[in-house]
C-alpha cells in the first residue's frame, strides 16, 4: 500500500476506524470514510474533514454503496455489548448484510478487502490461548449471539466470496483493543474503569474479577492491520491480532485506580450471560507471517487513554 490508493473505511468515524483514516491519510492515500453514526462519533474525524484527500459519507452498510475504490476496510459494526445488544437484529444485519454489500463492491471494483473480525468468534473458549485453528464455543441463542454469530457468518461470507468469486480478502480476528477515542459510554471494560476512576465513582467488577483479558493498544493493532493488508494475495487469514499478555479484570481495575490516583472502590456485580472467562490470543501466526507483535505496555497505553478521557470529561 505504498502507492497512493483510493481507500474506503466503513465504520470510519468509530474508535479504530478514525485512527485508521488518520494513518491512511498520513501515508498519502485518498480516504472515503463511511459511517452511519450509530456508535461512531463525528468528533473522532472532525480534524480530518478539511483534509483535501478525505471524504466523509453518512451511509449504512446494510444498503449497497456504489463508489470506485482500490481497497476496502470493513470495520462497520457496533462492538461493545451495550451497543450491539441495544438493537440485536440491526447488529446481525450490519455484520451479514454489511459484509455482503462490501464484498459485492470489492467484487465489482476488484478491490482488496479487509474484514475486522473479532476474538468473540471463539465465544467462551475451551482452548487457551486461542489459535486461529480453534472453531470456538459460542452460544447461538444467547444475548451476545447477534455479535458473535454475526461475525462468524461474515467470516463465512468472506471465505466463500474468495473461493467462488476470487475476491482478494484479508481477515483479522481483533482482540480487546483500547486507546484514545473510545466511546465513554460503550460499556467496555477499559473505558468503563477509566471514566469511573476519573469521576471517583465505584468501579464495577462483574463476577469475581478473575476473568482474564488481553489488552492491545490501538497503534499496535493498526500496525498489524496494515502489515496484513500488505501481504500477498495468497495470505488471507484469519489471523489473530491482539496482545498475548494476559491480565485479570481486577488487576486492570487496580492499575487504573493507581494511574488516576482515584478514590474509587471496587464493587462486585453479577457476571453477564455468556461472558467469556478467558481471552488470550495465540499470535504465533502473526509473528511468523506478518513479523508483528504488540510493543506498547498496558501501563503506557492506559496513561495515554486516561489523558484523553480526562480532557474529554473536562470539556
Amino acid at each position: 500500500m505504498r502507492a497512493s490508493r483510493r481507500v474506503l473505511v466503513s465504520g470510519g468515524a468509530g474508535f479504530i476506524g478514525s485512527h485508521l483514516c488518520e494513518l491512511l491519510l498520513a501515508e498519502g492515500h485518498e480516504v472515503l470514510c463511511v459511517d452511519n453514526y450509530f456508535t461512531g462519533w463525528r468528533r473522532n474525524i472532525e480534524h480530518l474533514v478539511n483534509t483535501p484527500r478525505f471524504e466523509l459519507m453518512r451511509h449504512d452498510v446494510t444498503f449497497p454503496l456504489y463508489v470506485e475504490v482500490d481497497d476496502i476496510f470493513n470495520l462497520a459494526c457496533p462492538a461493545s455489548p451495550i451497543h450491539y445488544q441495544h438493537d440485536p437484529v440491526q447488529t446481525l444485519k450490519t455484520s451479514v448484510h454489511g459484509a455482503i454489500n462490501m464484498l459485492g463492491l470489492a467484487k465489482r471494483t476488484r478491490a482488496k478487502i479487509f474484514q475486522a473480525s473479532t476474538s468473540e468468534v471463539y465465544g467462551d473458549p475451551t482452548v487457551h490461548p486461542q489459535p486461529e485453528s480453534y472453531w470456538g464455543h459460542v452460544n447461538p441463542l444467547g444475548i451476545r449471539a447477534c455479535y458473535d454469530e454475526g461475525k462468524r457468518a461474515a467470516e463465512t461470507l468472506f471465505f466463500d466470496y474468495h473461493r467462488q468469486h476470487k475476491v482478494r480478502i484479508k481477515v483479522a480476528r481483533i482482540f480487546n483493543t483500547y486507546g484514545p477515542r473510545m466511546h465513554p459510554n460503550d460499556g467496555r471494560v477499559v473505558s468503563n474503569f477509566i471514566v469511573q476512576a476519573l469521576t471517583n465513582t465505584d468501579i464495577s467488577i462483574y463476577g469475581d474479577g478473575n476473568q482474564t483479558r488481553s489488552f492491545c493498544y490501538v497503534t499496535d493493532l493498526l500496525d498489524g492491520i496494515m502489515k496484513l493488508m500488505a501481504t500477498g494475495d495468497e495470505f488471507i487469514g484469519p489471523v489473530n491480532l491482539g496482545n498475548p499478555v494476559e491480565f485479570t479484570i481486577r488487576q486492570l481495575a487496580e492499575l487504573v485506580i493507581e494511574l488516576t490516583d482515584s478514590k474509587s472502590k471496587l464493587i462486585s456485580l453479577p457476571l453477564p450471560s455468556d461472558d467469556p472467562r478467558q481471552r488470550q490470543p495465540d499470535i504465533t501466526l502473526a509473528r511468523s507471517a506478518l513479523q508483528w507483535e504488540p510493543k506498547v505496555a498496558l501501563r503506557d497505553g492506559l496513561q495515554e487513554t486516561i489523558d484523553y478521557f480526562r480532557k474529554l470529561l473536562a470539556s
